[in-house]
This record gives C-alpha cells, structure tokens and sequence, in this order.
C-alpha cells in the first residue's frame, strides 16, 4: 500500500496519462480534429454510396449525394442507418469491399431473428486493435500488465476486441471468455492479472464466487476493471469498487459500428466516456422527431464511421440513451456520459415509463440485499404488474427481507411513480450472468420480450 491507502501500482486519480503515452490524435486541438472528420466523412459518404446499394438508394432517396458535405453539420441532410437496414442486407449485403478483402467477419446472436453481420478488413482490424489499445491506456492499463479478458469469444466482437487490443498495448492477455466461474476465480489468483475485461454483471457473479471460495476480493492483484457491453449505474460501480479495491471505468462499443473501443472513460476523471472521435462521428438525436440536439441534451446516440472500408455506416440509430458533452481528460473528444438505459429497454407499465437502471439504482442502496435482481412483467386482469425480484445478502436475517422488500416498494414508488412488489429471495436463486445480463422479463401475454 502506499501513503494514500492504495495498493501500489494502482493509478492514482487525477494524475494525467503520460504525454509519451498519448498518440498524435490524443495530442490535437478540437479544431485539428474537426478538420481530419470532414476529410474523412467525406471519403465515408463517397465510399458508402459507391460501393453499398442500400447506401446509394437511401441517399438518392433523400435527394442527397456525398458531394452535398460541405460541414459537418451537413451530415444531418443524410438518412439513418437501422438494424432493420442490416437485417434486410444479410448476410453480407452492407458490405463495401470485395470478399477477398474481408479478413473477419462478427455477428450478433440473432435469437429474434435474423443477426447483424459485421466484415473487417486488415486495416479495420489494426484501426480496432489501436482503440482498444487507446481504450486500456486510459483506463490506466500499461505494456507489461496481465489482462483477463472475460467477455465472451467467438462471433460476439467483445473477447476478440479485447483481446487484440490488449495486445496491441503490449499487454500479456489471458482469455478465459465467459463461464466456468470457479475456474476464473483460481486463475486469477494463480495468473495475477492487474486488467480484468468484463460485463459488470459478470463480474458480481465473479466477486460472489470469491467470497464463496472464502478469498476477500479486495486482497486481489486486480487494479482496474474495464466494464461494458451492458448499461451499469454509478451505484454498481460504487458497490463494484468498495468491493473489490480497484478502479472500475466504462468502455463503450458496439458491433455494427466496431465494437469494443468506440468511447472509453479515462481513470483520472471517470466523468463519462471520450468518443474516440477520429474515427467515429457521434450525433445525439430526438428518438422522436430526429432531430440534432445540440451538445448537452438527452437523446439517442447515433454514430458515423469515418474509416471503416469492410462497413462503413451512416447515421447508426444505436438505441442508447446519453448525451455529448465537452472532452475533460483528453480536450479534443467529446464525452457522452454513461449509458444508463435504452429506447428500446423501457419498460411502461400503467402508462409509466420504467428503466430496468432506475430500479437498480433503489436495489444497490437497499441495505440487505445483493445487486442481482430481475424485473418480471405480467398482467393481472386487465393491468400490468411488475414484481422487483432481488437477492438477499448471505447475513440478511428474515425479519430483514421483509424491511428490504418494503424499502424497494417505496424507492421505486418515490422515485419512479409506479406501484410494484417486491420480492427478496434466498442468495443465489436467479439467474447469474455468464455475458450480457437479461434484467426483464416480459410474461405479459405469455410471451418473452424482443430483445436484441
């Protein structure tokens, strides 16, 4: 430990990455940076239109070429770009080189219907392999560190992501992916990782088992954990945190615009997350009338690529709620605070807009019970009913659960304005998380929701 309670090793907050550690787009000015994305939006529109037909017949029918890209702010003359649109284009409709040229190819699970395919050149591959590496340098990784990539592998673009990225930062990289829970465990005690690479809700599932094997987490080697694929609240990373004795920050990706490594938080503000804007151009929008909303207003998270050959995309609708603030860490990025909840995640019951995080929220400041809850849908009659299931902690005594339950009833009555049950269970009854956590489900006319 050092004189500030810190393990030592352990990145101090508010200490700047080194310069030498910043790369030549790290270093720009905001103005620099703007000039390299109308170059390369520029470049984007021509390629997309030229060599994508859902592209050329979007633009066409929007009566806008790619020479119309004057400004950036002429960007919001284009047409979105849906999953719908990705959908309609498999398998490898969207894509804007020739076969031979595509070194990889992701996708997602498609258990609603068909999947979103992604291809990647040899050049996107580096360009992924550089952010992520970006990515783990802001989380206060450094060459020589061990990363335990937990996310899962195979066509999912997480493990993979991370894992060249890692690499690619001059990091020893160790790829348990997702499962086999109690193996991880003894690997990261025998391995001493200082990176674990994880969904959040993989790692409680990791932390309880830690404490079932009887090892306080907070006496491990792990000094940062980076977190995404899944919206988590400041209340888990607090809990996260206090338990475990390291730094949790947020990385932020998707597939159908890369994947892991489009926005990262640095460590020494853990104030929202730097979009790693020299390749992507992010734009915030009114899920309902489309609208450019200028920077500090809340809307939907809408991205354009700027170096994608295999992909580009135009205009990606991501779903994600947040907003674009300015760049504190590194100037020149913008910030989009932490992705809490999704257009498509609310939930509304008796005409009363829910997000599976608000709840989170009321359950993380419950005393009594654990992080692990799941919301359950049905109707009763002709009325929508929501029960807040969530696990005891080990040392909840019964007369406890019950003051819990009462506590929940109240947080999300209070604070939501909706009228719910509550139901604390035995510790280790729900399902646990091996990858993307499922907080809903939707039983109302006996029917599980669409998810994606």
């Amino acid at each position: 430990m050092n004189s500030d309670g810190q393990r030592t090793g352990r990145p101090r907050l508010g200490e700047p990455l080194p310069a030498d550690l910043l790369d030549d787009a790290e270093r720009m000015s905001r103005a620099e940076l703007e000039d390299l994305q109308l170059g390369r939006l520029r470049h984007t529109l021509r390629h997309a239109y030229d060599q994508v037909e859902l592209y050329r017949r979007k633009f066409d029918a929007a009566g806008v070429r790619p020479e119309d890209c004057r400004s950036l702010a002429d960007l919001a003359r284009f047409p979105f770009t849906t999953k719908a649109d990705l959908r309609d284009s498999y398998p490898f409709g969207m894509f804007a080189v020739p076969m031979a040229d595509v070194r990889r190819v992701h996708a997602s699970s498609g258990t609603t219907g068909r999947p979103t395919v992604v291809g990647y050149t040899e050049g996107d591959l580096s360009t992924w392999a550089d952010l992520v590496a970006r990515s783990i340098r802001a989380a206060g990784g450094r060459a020589g560190h061990k990363v335990h990539v937990s996310y899962g592998y195979g066509l999912f673009t997480g493990g993979l992501g991370a894992h060249y990225g890692a690499e690619r930062a001059g990091c020893t990289v160790i790829p348990a992916s997702g499962g086999m829970t109690a193996r991880q465990v003894r690997i990261i005690q025998d391995f001493r990782p200082e990176i674990i690479m994880v969904t959040p809700s993989y790692l409680l599932t990791l932390l309880d088992e830690f404490e079932r094997q009887g090892v306080d987490p907070r006496t491990t080697s792990l000094r940062i954990g980076i977190f995404g694929a899944e919206p988590w609240t400041e209340a888990m990373r607090r809990e996260i945190e206090e338990r475990m004795d390291l730094h949790a920050v947020d990385i932020y990706g998707l597939s159908e615009v890369m994947g892991p490594g489009v926005a990262q938080e640095c460590v020494e503000t853990k104030d929202g997350l730097h979009v790693w804007e020299d390749h992507v151009r992010p734009e915030v929008v009114d899920p309902l009338t489309d609208e450019v909303l200028p920077e500090g207003a809340e809307g939907e998270l809408v991205f354009t690529t700027l170096t994608k050959e295999a992909m580009p995309v135009v205009r990606y609708r991501t779903r994600d709620l947040t907003r674009l603030l300015p760049g504190t860490a590194r100037p020149a990025f913008r910030r989009i605070e932490k992705i809490t909840g999704r257009c498509d995640d609310m939930i509304i019951v008796r005409g009363v807009n829910v997000f599976p995080s608000q709840v989170e929220e009321i359950v993380l400041r419950t005393p009594g019970v654990a992080p692990h809850f799941q919301v359950e849908l049905t109707r009763r009659g002709r009325l929508d009913h929501m029960t807040v299931r969530v696990e005891a902690r080990t040392d909840t005594p019964p007369e406890r659960r019950e003051a819990a339950a009462r506590a929940i009833v109240r947080g999300v009555k209070d604070g939501v304005g909706v009228t719910v049950e509550a139901d604390v269970v035995d510790p280790e009854t729900l399902e646990r998380s091996v990858g993307k956590l499922r907080r809903v489900r939707d039983l109302r006319d006996a029917r599980e929701p669409r998810r994606d």
